[in-house]
């Protein structure tokens, strides 16, 4: 792609999928190539758009989901006329366009089917149903078959998802798939199974002693006034009450802190936001949970999306806010369109909009979708994806509480964090923080999978061990290792399940609780395999922007590649490149993903002894 415009022309289609996005335009400057003699008179006149145009660049990620739901893929002529609405340079919009895995920039069938092969997905068969659907849905079915990332099914896994590109865009999920069940989702969308509720994916559902699932499958998702009759828009109803500040401290005061990984005080956060005198102030919901083996906020926003759309307002009212975007992973159909019904269900009742509950506070929730791109779940990275730009992380400082998105101070947090803070504004911040210990205060959402019973989210306080949270999910009898905290988590052995499971009681024991996900293997899996396949993942999803990561993910996935299969001195030299490479990663990576993309491998060759 060039930087100047060429002459390629959009179809019809294409013009219309962005046209109903960004209206018709509004000067034949912004039409496509090869139409100067149509120029109103007007328009030889002056350039209409400049400034106003370029205010858009924000929709150049929905213009390209846009194309690509309905052609399937984008072609450059689409690229371009998207490039003229928008005035953005061509080439900048490639980079864009090619940054996301779900993006196509060459003619594919209008059909993709994405079979998960991570983690999970790999240990429960995921590679024997992506070649039998491969196998049978060969050139000439219409279907290309992707292998992919977590998808985020990992209580169902091995899972499938197909997207069958058209007006409207149709999807459909087979989880846990199995060969036939994959094709059927390809090639008949409409006629394959109805995914289960959001409650099977809990199996501690209808306990009347959860706090934060305890809605979810009890309520109807869809319904606003059951969730009302359920104890919704309670704690929104305290938080104008008491008003933004005495909010922020009672966030602070409950001790709640980042369910996202990084555990930092929300309340915190939320303050050094607020008290920024820069106008206007936003609210990001980080809903790319792209960690292997992460699907909690998922379950959430299918189970119980209003309870969210609840905690953003709130979250608004605190920092002075009138705008919340989430951030939605892209592999998340049923997701998006819960939670889609629920803001526009919550706007047409006054929950939303211009006077929330009649209270004189606008605030109002757009949803982004992404694309497929691990690194926007680091929260800059996701600044820069919302904005239109490739999801690359910024340095920090500045620090997104005083430049975040569009530069604008920003309160950023994940899903499961949140949703927390309708417990703390119900049940005040001293019986919140009487929950769990002293320094990790609450409930804690677990996503447990892998080679266990009854795979799932569970709902435990901060404290309980990890033997306690593996007996409830059905510990397999033949347990070989346990992954904390995902890709970028760390091994500990089954010897090791009296770890508490806190943010202060997995760092004493050498690990990470992170995200909170939770993957048991037994000896069937070969844990070198899985090595391999994490560093693949990294290698993957480095964005590339500093040479650390992106010359060390793939080193690593290299010396993984040729220890495979040795052991003992053999392996030695290979291991001793790995901590070398790990080291630099770790030291001088811009970012969450090159600093953690080690830990898992150095924790198994540390504490598994996977290669002795």
């Amino acid at each position: 792609m060039d930087l100047r415009f060429g002459d390629s022309k959009p179809t019809d289609e294409e013009r219309a999928a962005i046209d109903a996005l960004l209206g018709p335009p509004a000067s034949a400057w912004e039409a496509p190539a090869g139409v100067w003699m149509d120029r109103p008179d007007e328009d030889l006149r002056w350039a209409r758009g400049g400034r106003a145009a370029r205010d858009r660049r924000d929709q150049l990620l929905p213009g390209l989901h846009a194309v690509n739901d309905r052609i399937g893929w984008i072609s450059e002529g689409a690229l371009d006329y998207l490039c003229r609405r928008l005035t953005v340079p061509p080439a900048e919009a490639y980079g864009v366009a090619t940054f996301y895995s779900m993006f196509a920039v060459k003619p594919r069938p209008a059909t993709v089917l994405h079979v998960c092969t991570d983690l999970a997905c790999a240990a429960a068969g995921a590679a024997e149903v992506c070649a039998g659907a491969a196998s049978r849905l060969g050139p000439g079915s219409g279907v290309t078959v992707e292998r992919s990332p977590c998808l985020g099914l990992c209580e169902r896994a091995p899972a499938a998802l197909a997207v069958r590109a058209g007006d409207p865009v149709r999807t459909a999920v087979a989880a846990p798939a199995t060969e036939e069940s994959a094709v059927l989702a390809a090639t008949a969308p409409d006629a394959a199974p109805e995914e289960p509720p959001a409650a099977m994916a809990v199996p501690q559902a209808g306990d009347a002693s959860l706090v934060l699932l305890r809605r979810v499958g009890v309520v109807d998702p869809g319904s606003l006034d059951d969730y009302r009759a359920h104890g919704g828009y309670t704690a929104l109803r305290r938080a104008f009450a008491i008003g933004p500040a005495a909010v922020i401290r009672e966030v602070t005061d409950a001790g709640l802190l980042g369910r996202g990984g990084a555990a930092f005080p929300t309340g915190v956060k939320w303050q050094a936001t607020a008290s920024q005198p820069d106008q206007p102030h936003y609210v990001v919901c980080n809903a790319d949970e792209s960690e292997p083996g992460t699907f909690k906020d998922r379950v959430v926003m299918e189970g119980d999306p209003y309870a969210l759309v609840e905690a953003m307002t709130i979250a608004g009212y605190a920092v002075g806010a009138h705008k919340g975007y989430l951030y939605l992973r892209g592999e998340y159909p049923r997701a998006l369109e819960r939670m889609s019904h629920a803001i526009e269900r919550a706007r047409a009742r006054g929950l939303l909009g211009d006077d929330v509950l009649g209270q004189g506070y606008a605030f109002d929730i757009e949803i982004r979708r992404g694309a497929g791109a691990y690194i926007c779940g680091e929260e800059t990275a996701l600044f820069n994806s919302i904005e239109g730009y490739r999801g690359e992380p910024r340095s920090k400082p500045p620090f997104p509480v005083e430049k975040g998105l569009f530069g604008k101070p920003t309160a950023a947090n994940n899903v499961e964090t949140l949703v927390n803070v309708l417990p703390i504004l119900t049940m005040g911040a001293q019986a919140y923080a009487a929950i769990g210990t002293g320094k990790s205060t609450g409930p804690k959402l677990f996503c447990v999978s892998g080679t266990v019973a009854r795979p799932g989210i569970y709902e435990l306080p901060f404290g309980a061990t990890l033997g306690d949270l593996l007996d409830l999910a059905g510990k397999p009898p033949a347990l070989r290792a346990i992954l904390l905290g995902g890709a970028a988590g760390g091994f500990v052995r089954p010897d090791e399940l009296d770890i508490p499971l806190t943010f202060e009681g997995t760092r004493e024991a050498g690990t990470t609780l992170g995200s909170g996900v939770v993957l048991a293997f037994d000896d069937t899996v070969p844990l070198p395999r899985v090595l391999l396949r994490i560093a693949e993942f990294f290698r993957d999803e480095s964005c590339g922007q500093c040479v650390p990561c992106r010359v060390g993910t793939v080193r690593q996935e290299e010396a993984l590649h040729r220890i495979a299969d040795r052991t003992g001195a053999a392996a030695t030299g290979d291991i001793a490149l790995l901590r070398e490479v790990g080291r630099a990663m770790k030291d001088a990576s811009i970012c969450g993903l090159g600093q953690t993309a080690w830990n898992a491998v150095e924790s198994a060759i540390d504490r598994l002894g996977a290669y002795e």
